[in-house]
């Protein structure tokens, strides 16, 4: 059993934010693994449950606010059973260059607050899939850079090749295979020669 989570702010206005990139990998996901069906409204969030491979897998965006993310995941892997080891947590990070991605188990939250929230709640002993937005210009605060929209051609461009990619290598994660999911992931942004300016 699995559950991945979306890091993310609710409301259309945030839609296309970096800081939304976690729910963003989401959608590519359901869309990966064809799910269709409306999510379910419950802990504060919205989720989805799939049986694949003799094994149910959970998709949840949480409705709480990327801050306050801890209480909807706690509530959620508590009704479920499902272990904090087995919770997969997609998010932004301003620390890789725009494109970079890191997959890491356990540790602190790295100045991350949904991040710190999650740890709050269930502990360090979580999957984190780093998603790189890249670093401000030393003039726009790094806050307002994360709550800002990616621009169209990076939208329908990188970000959406990114995660596509990401997505249609997912069982490498649920394999306890990070290194190889990250190696992979990076032979085929070469070999699509995904453009990232």
């Amino acid at each position: 059993m699995f559950l991945h989570v979306g890091l993310g702010n609710p409301g259309p206005e945030h839609k296309l934010n970096r800081h939304n990139i976690g729910f963003m990998a989401i959608d590519h996901l359901l869309n990966f693994y064809q799910i269709n069906d409306n999510y379910k409204k419950k802990f504060n969030g919205h989720y989805y449950k799939l049986s694949h491979k003799d094994r149910n897998i959970f998709f949840l965006k949480p409705q709480t606010f990327m801050n306050k993310s801890g209480s909807c995941i706690s509530s959620l892997i508590k009704f479920f059973s499902i272990k904090p080891s087995s919770v997969i947590v997609w998010h932004d990070e301003i620390d890789l260059d725009k494109g970079k991605i890191k997959v890491k188990f356990g540790g602190g939250h790295g100045g991350h607050n949904g991040i710190r929230d999650i740890i709050r709640y269930i502990g360090e002993d979580f999957l984190r899939v780093r998603i790189g937005v890249g670093r401000p210009d030393n003039n726009i605060d790094p806050s307002k850079w994360v709550l800002s929209s990616f621009n169209k051609n990076d939208f329908d461009g990188w970000v959406n090749d990114l995660l596509s990619i990401m997505a249609s290598e997912v069982e490498l994660l649920h394999l306890n295979n990070s290194i190889d999911f990250m190696n992979k992931v990076s032979i085929l942004r070469n070999k699509q020669n995904i453009e990232i300016k």
